[in-house]
């Protein structure tokens, strides 16, 4: 009996001393407590972050062809505008080519501004896009902290020696305070050099299209730097959010300030729009989303704004779908649907104050898959009318894969344009009958 008695007044003392935290702050972030039963007790983690802003900032004036960047926005629009995640790279023959004549794998091709340039504008040269998107990777800021990262040929990115314990976060990774602008220059320059060379070949090509800058978000970055791959260790990123909350926290931090420098330098290099990519949302359970992911995505958001309020920003959460109500109420003007999402609820879940991207399914752009240029303008038109095609950006549920038939892509971008102008354009005669 005393036992329990015991028991029961230190899971009381506990619970009082958790709703106290949240008044008083007695607890350090993030807030997480075990009571007498074990259970764990967490909430939303505090960043501790300070950005120093400058006097002010600079961003590039809107292109000839500001398409996109008006849909983004939820401004007038007479098509939907259409660009498709990982539109460069190994779906296009001459991007093979390229590769055979520069002698460069992947990764130290990025490391070079003039194979950046030049792949960035292979599929705007080829297809109608309303948007070039930078060629890079998502794991260029692990590289930029000191973490190795590797592509072998066949397994995709890993990185060959991840944070094995907590306390290697303090020895590994430099301290938040140093995640500056001159950082930024010091270790990612390399990227902000090919920003600034892919506006001067867009110009010499007469090409006024927005140039899209984007990171990983910090959730990401972390699977990926404690986990090693997105195929192996999947569980390593869950298992240090919930027993390392607080190095959890502290590497949070460091990337979220990062994320904010490093994209910022994209936009002042002339980058017109910016996307975060949560691309690891499938791996993180939803209490763990809310209470990591979300603090992060909300600062990057609010800080970018404040220094680029007229930046389009989109979010991107792959397979967490049952964040994007949220994600739609932290500041990005674009939410990401991917395909899990049911479409005739995207826009009840996200609201009427952001635009929505996707969510086609590229493997209807395989022809050994069976597919058609008269099935892609089917499909094409189908997700149109699902969706809707104003506050709408025509993009894919997920990247390309490399199978992907350039016709069929050509077919797919060349659909949503003709067909979207039709929608658009019934709609405004319908309105104008009913006006009359």
């Amino acid at each position: 009996l005393a036992i329990v008695q015991t028991l029961s007044a230190m899971f009381f003392l506990t619970i009082i001393l958790v709703l106290s935290s949240q008044v008083y702050g007695f607890f350090p972030s993030p807030t997480v407590v075990r009571t007498a039963r074990g259970q764990l007790l967490q909430a939303e983690i505090t960043l501790d972050l300070e950005f120093e802003r400058k006097d002010s900032y600079s961003s590039p004036d809107r292109p000839k062809h500001d398409l996109m960047i008006r849909a983004a926005l939820g401004q007038s629009v007479d098509k939907t505008p259409v660009w498709l995640f990982r539109q460069a790279g190994r779906h296009l023959p001459e991007y093979k080519a390229y590769k055979d004549e520069v002698g460069r794998g992947f990764l130290e091709m990025l490391s070079f501004p003039e194979d950046v340039a030049e792949c960035t504008m292979q599929p705007i040269r080829r297809y109608d896009m309303d948007a070039a998107i930078l060629f890079s990777d998502i794991l260029v800021i692990a590289e930029a902290l000191g973490i190795e990262v590797i592509m072998p040929g066949g397994v995709g990115i890993q990185v060959p020696k991840p944070l094995a314990e907590p306390s290697e976060v303090e020895e590994r990774i430099p301290p938040t305070c140093e995640m500056t602008p001159e950082y930024v220059e010091t270790h990612l320059g390399y990227v902000i050099r090919s920003v600034a060379l892919i506006r001067e070949k867009m110009a010499e090509e007469g090409i006024s299209i927005p140039l899209i800058g984007f990171s990983a978000a910090p959730w990401t970055l972390l699977f990926y730097m404690v986990g090693g791959s997105s195929k192996k260790n999947t569980e390593y990123g869950m298992k240090w959010l919930k027993e390392h909350p607080t190095e959890s926290t502290r590497l949070l931090e460091t990337l979220t300030k990062l994320v904010v420098e490093y994209m910022t330098a994209q936009v002042e290099a002339g980058a017109h729009m910016l996307q975060v990519f949560e691309a690891m949302g499938m791996m993180i359970e939803e209490p763990e989303f809310r209470d990591f992911c979300i603090p992060c995505l909300r600062a990057i958001a609010k800080e970018l704004k404040a220094r680029f309020p007229e930046v389009p920003l989109m979010v991107f959460a792959r397979g967490a779908s049952f964040a994007n109500e949220e994600l739609s109420k932290l500041g990005y003007d674009v939410v990401t649907i991917d395909g899990s999402v049911i479409r005739s609820t995207a826009r009840s879940v996200v609201g009427d104050h952001v635009s929505l991207q996707g969510n086609y399914d590229p493997a209807e752009l395989i022809e050994s898959n069976g597919k058609t240029v008269e099935s892609v303008q089917s499909s094409a038109k189908q997700m149109l009318m699902d969706l809707g095609p104003e506050r709408l950006i025509a993009n894919l549920g997920e990247g390309l894969g490399g199978k992907e038939s350039p016709t069929l892509v050509n077919a797919f971008v060349d659909s949503i344009h003709v067909e979207s102008a039709k929608l658009i354009a019934e709609k405004a005669i319908a309105l104008e009958k009913v006006e009359s």
